[in-house]
């Protein structure tokens, strides 16, 4: 590293995220500032039927004011193993259960200026029933798609969420599917 950090502070206390600024000093006797969202990160399910099919939830997502297609996702609480938001998660936005979870990885969604690590999961063996949605997830849609129908969302821009996009990929690999 070419920098040290002067001073740290948080700013902004939030329900999702903080916001810290760091203050750096470079080598070169140069000054620069960071400001980052320290979020907790989350988890993400790719939930597969045993038609092989994906589930995908369709949401309002108030920053961009639009609904968009996503994999069922959340953010982890404070001290949450990956794995246990990944079953809530899952459960409370489509009603399936599983006891066929694996990790797949990991993904850094903004390393430029935010610390969320989104965990990555695949579930197999669902059983449906019922969900168990949060106030702000009340209009959310459920719908299963073929690789095929998501590989065609992509590349039309029907699915355009990145950790969906990520996690479509991750279990592919995992599948060992083209």
């Amino acid at each position: 590293m070419n920098f040290k950090l002067k001073k740290s502070e948080v700013l902004f206390n939030g329900k999702v995220f903080d916001l810290q600024v760091d203050q750096l000093e470079y080598t070169s006797g140069n000054e620069g500032v960071r400001e980052i969202a320290v979020h907790p990160g989350g988890a993400v399910v790719v939930a597969i039927t045993n038609e092989n099919k994906v589930i995908f939830v369709k949401q309002f997502r108030y920053p961009l004011q639009k609904v968009i297609t996503e994999l069922p996702a959340g953010k982890l609480d404070k001290g949450e193993d990956p794995l246990n938001c990944a079953i809530r998660e899952l459960e409370e936005e489509t009603g399936y259960k599983s006891n066929d979870i694996v990790k797949l990885g990991y993904i850094y969604t903004t390393p430029g200026f935010c610390t969320e690590t989104l965990h990555i999961f695949l579930a197999k063996n669902l059983v449906a029933g019922d969900h168990n949605r949060e106030e702000g997830e009340y209009g959310m849609e459920v719908f299963e798609y073929s690789f095929e129908e998501i590989d065609e969302m992509i590349r039309t821009g029907e699915l355009s969420d990145a950790k969906s996009i990520c996690g479509i990929q991750m279990a592919k690999l995992n599948l060992k599917m083209k």
